[in-house]
């Protein structure tokens, strides 16, 4: 049995890589190849070529690289042309994965769409391409199902994986003995993303506002995970020109930890607000797109929600202040963090209401996509 990937950033390689170990369990003689992180390699990924070709977000960003990104999947058609996979698997990253799944699946092989495209929030329209390119989707959010069985598009609702993975009771005072963090004073998590353009847009900001939150309270520390070489390199940069006076905690792939020791997150809207929600922790999300790119959305209309933090939409209630685009200032984001750390009954109720919704997530994601996946590729 061989099975093609690509996943384009790291939530995605962390997605397919438990799938890819859980079937390989069901089936050791199961061979994978594609595109992927350092999870999916660890999961016996045989790479075609660095993930970080496809890590790029927004309308505008793409048209710099769409030659290369082009020239990759034409490659990659070729290659699965030449030699079909048993079934093909695409990672999010819908914009370049649906044409390369609307491909595979007209020369005959079975495709699947890991992760449901935010087409009930934006470019609603896409919903046509994906009943095009997957004879499967893997909805990994609850309200995602009946969204897709409304347009008919072949679906299985199977959670998300890192909603078991994250303790119903995660402890703080072990995540900051962890981190080499003081247990008594205040702890600021800062993401500002995982692609290096995410922090070249959005460290000045977070940064600002993480040292106009050091002006009131003298003894915060500042922990801030990051996925790559690159992006690290990036925020160190910017540490140095905009925050030298700031106590930051640089870590390597230890989100969790970094999140269980705060007090307060500030975020970029993306995964790492559902990473919060798991932690149980208030946050307060920013965003930056590139100038046109947002102007494009707003111009054609194409956001659909109001809200864009998965943390909101997930509990269905605004628990965690959005700054936007011209809103996302150092200014604001400090003067709704230092909201948080001064009201520790707000935090509580946030912190509580997070829970409800952790514990309605928990599934067996991993062997629910793996069994969708092999039953998929027995009907076809």
């Amino acid at each position: 049995m061989r099975i093609a990937l690509v996943a384009a950033e790291p939530s995605g390689d962390q997605l397919a890589a438990g799938l890819m170990r859980r079937i390989a369990e069901l089936h050791p003689e199961v061979r994978f190849e594609g595109i992927g992180g350092e999870a999916m390699l660890a999961a016996g990924l045989e790479s075609l070529a660095p993930m970080e070709q496809l890590s790029v977000m927004g309308l505008v960003e793409v048209l710099g690289r769409l030659p290369r990104l082009l020239k990759l999947r034409h490659d990659l058609i070729r290659r699965w042309k030449d030699q079909p996979p048993d079934l093909f698997i695409g990672v999010d990253a819908p914009d370049f994965n649906l044409k390369l799944e609307t491909r595979m699946r007209e020369g005959g092989v079975p495709t699947v769409h890991y992760v449901c495209p935010t087409v009930w929030a934006w470019r609603p329209g896409r919903v046509k391409k994906i009943r095009r390119a997957a004879d499967l989707v893997l909805s990994i959010f609850p309200f995602e199902e009946a969204f897709l069985h409304q347009h008919q598009v072949p679906s299985a609702y199977v959670g998300h994986p890192m909603a078991a993975d994250y303790p119903l009771q995660p402890d703080r005072v072990a995540a900051r003995e962890a981190l080499g963090l003081k247990k008594e004073a205040p702890v600021l998590a800062v993401l500002p993303g995982s692609r290096v353009g995410e922090v070249k847009r959005l460290a000045p900001p977070f940064l600002g506002a993480a040292r106009l939150c050091l002006e009131k309270l003298p003894q915060l520390q500042v922990a801030t995970p990051l996925a790559t070489v690159r992006t690290q390199e990036e925020f160190q940069r910017a540490c140095r020109e905009t925050a030298s006076e700031l106590d930051i905690t640089l870590v390597r792939n230890r989100t969790r930890q970094a999140l269980e020791a705060a007090d307060v997150v500030l975020v970029a809207s993306g995964t790492a607000t559902f990473e919060a929600l798991l932690c149980e922790r208030p946050m307060v999300v920013g965003y930056r797109l590139n100038a046109l790119t947002h102007g494009i959305i707003r111009g054609l209309k194409l956001l659909q929600i109001e809200h864009v933090s998965m943390a909101n939409l997930l509990t269905g209630e605004p628990l965690a202040r959005e700054y936007l685009q011209g809103e996302c200032t150092a200014e604001n984001l400090a003067g709704a963090l230092l909201d948080l750390f001064g009201d520790a009954e707000r935090r509580d109720v946030i912190a509580a209401r997070y829970r409800q919704v952790h514990e309605s997530l928990v599934m067996e994601t991993n062997d629910l996509a793996a069994r969708a996946v092999l039953k998929q590729m027995e009907k076809t």
